[in-house]
């Protein structure tokens, strides 16, 4: 079936408004779209890992998620979402439920590269038929912008602050789309939100409708922590895109297909000017910073290139 932006976006809303979400948040465009590839009538299990997102979305008695949902821990939300997807399938077995459910989780880069990657190796080694989805802003949000394996190189942080000593996280992100690809489950890609959004919507679907584990990460800026102005979100996730620091590509079955190739690729300071959390990088001497951080992207740009063409 060809895509109909339409139809998409006139699915019923399963991420209600009502949140506590900040204005120009990539995490609730996030919960919103990819539940927006879920088949309607279709049921489903939401798993959220502590983060900015459970705890703005769900203050008892009050939840914004219209399907079942469950909030676990920081570490914990793939081994709990793996807890209940075992169940349904014992108790449908028994008789016991006649519907189809899906199971998703949502985690940011806190509770997905770092604290919680352990239960999400587990589950997806085991084959959990679930799909995670982490909406990666690129620090602990939540708890006041500190550094996580997610944060970019030279990215001004609480805990790497940009002072005479110091020019941000010195360390560049950690590419969790290939290790989970490495761990040979059915479906892995890497998406953000670009081109009216049909790169996320078709892959929010081929992944929730895949047999056996699949991950999605998803670029999900934030205004607070990256210092852009909230109508600006749409544009940072282009040029992150057009400048090849954040590629759209899929590992279906281990193999690595590229979705898009910029034409004219864009230099990567096109990306970081549009951000507060880099505008030290722009200051006079500081030139080989973004040299620096340019060979990065250019080097893992050519190492995606390489595993496509196999």
């Amino acid at each position: 079936m060809g895509y109909n932006f339409k139809e998409v976006m006139n699915k019923p809303e399963r991420f209600a408004p009502g949140h506590r979400m900040c204005a120009g948040c990539g995490a609730t465009i996030c919960a919103r779209n990819v539940l927006r590839g879920l088949h309607e009538g279709d049921k489903a299990v939401i798993g959220c890992a502590t983060g900015c997102l459970n705890v703005s979305s769900f203050q008892y008695p009050y939840v914004a998620w219209e399907d079942s949902y469950i909030h676990s821990a920081f570490e914990n939300a793939s081994s709990t979402m793996a807890g209940v997807e075992g169940a349904y399938k014992a108790m449908k077995r028994k008789g016991k439920i006649k519907e189809d459910y899906k199971f998703i989780v949502f985690g940011g880069d806190g509770g997905t590269y770092d604290i919680g990657i352990q239960s999400l190796s587990g589950a997806m080694e085991r084959g959990t038929n679930y799909t995670y989805v982490c909406y990666d802003n690129g620090a602990y949000m939540n708890t006041g912008t500190q550094r996580s394996s997610a944060t970019p190189m030279y990215a001004d942080t609480t805990t790497t602050p940009v002072g005479t000593q110091c020019n941000g996280k010195e360390q560049y992100r950690k590419d969790l789309a290939a290790i989970l690809a490495a761990h040979d489950i059915p479906y892995v890609a890497q998406t953000t939100y670009f081109n009216g959004m049909k790169d996320l919507h078709t892959k929010a679907e081929k992944a929730i409708y895949t047999e056996g584990p699949a991950f999605l990460n998803v670029m999900a800026p934030c205004p607070t922590g990256w210092k852009y102005k909230t109508d600006e979100i749409m544009d940072i996730c282009k040029l992150a895109v057009e400048t090849n620091y954040w590629p759209l590509f899929e590992v279906i079955d281990g193999k690595w297909i590229l979705n898009y190739e910029p034409k004219n690729r864009l230099p990567i300071e096109d990306f970081l000017r549009t951000q507060g959390r880099f505008k030290h990088l722009f200051k006079p001497g500081n030139e080989h910073l973004i040299e620096k951080f340019q060979k990065e992207v250019d080097r893992r740009w050519e190492d995606l290139l390489f595993k496509c063409s196999r």
